[in-house]
């Protein structure tokens, strides 16, 4: 991981110029949804732009790795669900967390700017440098013949979702590198390194509304619980790497460990609540709302009997 310009941003190169970039958000995603002026609001609470946030990478990177790449997901998401759906899942893995990583790189940057200004040296946990380097080891996929061996490190949901023309939802979790985009007629949340543990966590609930159409509330609502199950995954996926011939394989480490801690914290409804509230604010429910009842927090996806609640029942604004 390298946080200067002069550097591809994947391969670590030397660039010919610090103008050799890509964009973070791809043109063709800013284009369809007039991303390009948007604000985006950095961890400093400092607002750049979609089209500012920016990646050191060779031309030559960017023309075998990267476009094909994006190539392949605009494709998909021009197309919609079943395109989305039908999409490898490690290319999805590796778009997301190109963004995600791309974002990283531009807080780490705004984060050494600011330290340096007040004449401090800058720091990162150490619990973030070690998934920060880990994400940024598997998108060497992209370019090197890296194999995961028996595991995947991602968990990956795709749903079909009724939404509203031209609307454009988009959420990251940097601490937890857990990742969401809604879009078209579909939305996907990836947890870009807990080795399938939200996948597994969530199996039942996915399994019952994967060929389902969702409201968007209910697709939030989703959102909302694999955002706070990522936020109680405890663990820290620890890897191997051994290069067999020309292949590098990557092994992942049992996530049970030693101590016999579950590998999720104690789900508490107050808490999921208030992550609820923050994902439903388009629709102004209030936390006081969601858990009137402490036990049963408020639901769009499960009526008060446990039944499953048709989006067509739901008398929201898309």
């Amino acid at each position: 991981m390298n946080f200067s310009n002069r550097n591809c941003f994947l391969t670590g190169e030397a660039l010919s110029s610090e103008e050799e970039k890509i964009q973070v958000f791809p043109a063709w995603l800013m284009s369809r949804y007039n991303l390009a002026d948007q604000p985006f609001k950095l961890l400093d609470e400092s607002y750049t732009t979609y089209k500012d946030l920016k990646l050191p990478c060779a031309a030559t990177t960017n023309n075998q790795y990267i476009s094909p790449l994006e190539a392949a997901v605009e494709q998909a998401f021009t197309q919609g669900y079943e395109a989305v759906k039908a999409l490898d899942p490690l290319l999805l893995f590796q778009w997301a967390g190109k963004l995600l990583y791309g974002i990283i790189f531009n807080e780490i940057q705004a984060g050494i700017r600011q330290q340096h200004a007040q004449g401090e040296s800058f720091t990162i946990s150490q619990a973030l440098s070690h998934k920060f380097s880990h994400l940024h080891l598997m998108l060497q996929s992209l370019n090197l013949p890296l194999i995961f061996d028996e595991f995947m490190p991602y968990s990956v949901f795709v749903y079909k979702v009724n939404n509203a023309e031209n609307d454009f939802g988009y959420r990251d979790e940097i601490n937890t590198l857990t990742f969401s985009l809604r879009l078209n007629d579909f939305g996907i949340i990836i947890c870009l390194q807990d080795n399938g543990a939200n996948g597994r966590y969530h199996r039942d609930l996915y399994e019952q509304w994967q060929n389902r159409t969702l409201h968007p509330i209910q697709f939030e609502e989703m959102n909302a619980r694999v955002f706070y199950s990522a936020f109680l995954f405890n663990k820290l996926p620890e890897y191997s790497v051994l290069p067999v011939g020309n292949d590098i394989y990557l092994e992942a480490m049992s996530l049970r460990g030693t101590g016999g801690k579950p590998t999720f914290d104690f789900w508490q409804n107050k808490t999921y609540g208030q992550v609820l509230e923050n994902f439903w604010k388009k629709w102004g429910f209030v936390l006081f709302e969601i858990i009137k009842n402490p036990e049963e927090p408020m639901s769009y996806l499960f009526k008060p009997d446990g039944s499953i609640m048709e989006p067509e029942e739901i008398d929201l604004p898309l």
